[in-house]
C-alpha cells in the first residue's frame, strides 16, 4: 500500500469526491467513469488503497465483482459483450475498466501492433517462464 492522501480513487471512496456509484459493497465500489471511452463505462476499485490489481489481496472477489458490474451494465445497456481492462497507469489506485460493448467489435480502446517473435524466441521465453 502506499499514501493516499493525494489519490482521486480514495477521496471517492472518502466521499470528499462526486461519483455515480453502480456497485458498492464493503471492500469495493463500482462508479461511472468521467471520461467515458463507451457508454456505461465503468470502473471497479477496491476502497482500501492499492497501487496495482494484483497487489489486491482478495483478487478473486475483486474479479467477482467486476463480472457482477458488468452483468449488471450489460443488462442495463442490451450490450453484446463486457470488456475487462486493466492497465493502471492514469491513476495510482488499482482499478478495473469495464466497457460495455454494443457491437460486434471491441470499441473503447486499441491494441497496439503485433511484436514479432520468433518461435525459437518464443520457445525461450516460454521455458524462462515454465522454470521459476
Amino acid at each position: 500500500m502506499s499514501d493516499t492522501h493525494e489519490c482521486i480513487f480514495c477521496s471517492i471512496v472518502a466521499g470528499t469526491l462526486p461519483n455515480f456509484t453502480v456497485y458498492e459493497d464493503h471492500n469495493f465500489l463500482a462508479f461511472l467513469d468521467v471520461f467515458p471511452r463507451v457508454k456505461g463505462h465503468a470502473l471497479v476499485i477496491p476502497k482500501e488503497h492499492y497501487r496495482w490489481v494484483y497487489d489486491v489481496p482478495n483478487f478473486g472477489a475483486y474479479w467477482e465483482v467486476a463480472k457482477k458490474v458488468g452483468e449488471k451494465l450489460q443488462q442495463s445497456l442490451g450490450s453484446e459483450f463486457i470488456s475487462y481492462i486493466t492497465m493502471g497507469n492514469e491513476v495510482p489506485h488499482a482499478h478495473i475498466h469495464v466497457l460495455p460493448q454494443q457491437t460486434n467489435k471491441v470499441e473503447g480502446f486499441t491494441l497496439s501492433s503485433v511484436v514479432n517473435m520468433s518461435k525459437e524466441e518464443m520457445k525461450k521465453l516460454a521455458s524462462s517462464i515454465n522454470n521459476i
